[in-house]
């Protein structure tokens, strides 16, 4: 597409095969945003485009990214607060008209298998080395070893007894990333011999993070535990508290495990090919031509922007 729509914290820029968004840095702009800077999202790791009101006269365009197609989405496990979440774009309301056609553009552009689960994660995690502070220790990973170097005034004897930990990511089947924002956060580490690996999620996810159902009193969507010991007694996990672990730090460190664990995993003997979408609906065409005429004459598109998207939907006829 090759446009460029900005809004408020962050800028959409659409490319023929994803769209990169960058976050603006500044004090208003929520700090995991500043924390990932920017994202390319593969069109073929969207499964819908929505276009909501927001608050105080704006409109919310959002990607909802397919499941288990980005490790931040599958780290987080829906624990992320609506202001934080990377795919959406607030505009003024006034713009909404423009963020319509950009809607339906991103739409059009979704692959035939959008509805289905990603079968390997297609955005890119953040990059090691990367490392926080945690409440009873400091945790560190390189892309291949995760270590954990405990603090003497906030971490358990039984952490002490076990002393400093090392994982490496091939050892690992997931991780358990549970907000800092909410009571009892930490970030643990689930060994193969703990958990099933599920080659689809690497480990992440179904028994490790719950399916959505409440058990044992647990709010529904709720990270399950792993059958091991509570996480300030768990050599393999580390505490977050006030001021220790933030989301924009303990997150993208949780993310990156996960890609690295995954990756490490053995592929599924058979996985799905993604098809891209054919040669569009003439009326689709005719349709979008339409709206941007009125974009255009609304002063919304300027006359060469005009004649280019044009030229670019009558060449996919």
């Amino acid at each position: 597409m090759g446009d460029v729509l900005a809004g408020i914290h962050a800028t959409w820029e659409f490319d023929t095969d994803a769209v990169l968004i960058r976050f603006e840095r500044g004090i208003r702009t929520p700090k995991l945003f500043q924390s990932l800077r920017e994202r390319r999202i593969p069109y073929a790791a969207l499964s819908s485009v929505t276009l909501t009101p927001g608050k105080r006269g704006t409109v919310v365009l959002r990607a909802v990214p397919r499941a288990g197609a980005d490790p931040l989405v599958e780290a987080a496990s829906g624990q992320l607060k609506e202001g934080c979440d990377p795919y959406r774009l607030v505009l003024p309301a006034e713009r909404e008209v423009l963020a319509e056609y950009y809607a339906d553009e991103l739409r059009a552009l979704l692959d035939p298998a959008s509805g289905e689960s990603a079968d390997r994660f297609l955005v890119a995690a953040p990059e090691a080395p990367m490392n926080f502070k945690a409440y009873d220790g400091r945790a560190s990973f390189d892309g291949e070893r995760i270590s954990f170097r405990w603090s003497w005034t906030g971490a358990s004897s039984a952490k002490w007894k076990a002393g400093d930990q090392n994982f490496r990511v091939s050892e690992l089947a997931g991780i358990v990333w549970r907000s800092p924002e909410a009571l009892d956060g930490y970030l643990r580490l689930v060994p193969r011999a703990v958990a099933p690996v599920d080659h689809r999620t690497g480990g992440s996810l179904g028994d490790l993070h719950g399916g959505g159902d409440a058990e044992d009193g647990a709010p529904a969507g709720a990270p399950a535990e792993p059958p091991s010991a509570t996480a300030d007694q768990d050599p393999a996990a580390v505490l977050f508290g006030l001021g220790y672990g933030p989301v924009h730090e303990s997150l993208p460190f949780a993310a990156a495990v996960l890609e690295s664990v995954r990756r490490t995993q053995p592929a599924p003997a058979s996985a799905p090919v993604l098809v891209n979408a054919g040669r569009r609906d003439p009326a689709d065409i005719a349709e979008r031509i339409h709206h941007l005429g009125e974009l255009h004459r609304a002063g919304l598109v300027t006359d060469a922007e005009f004649s280019a998207k044009k030229a670019q939907l009558l060449a996919e006829l």
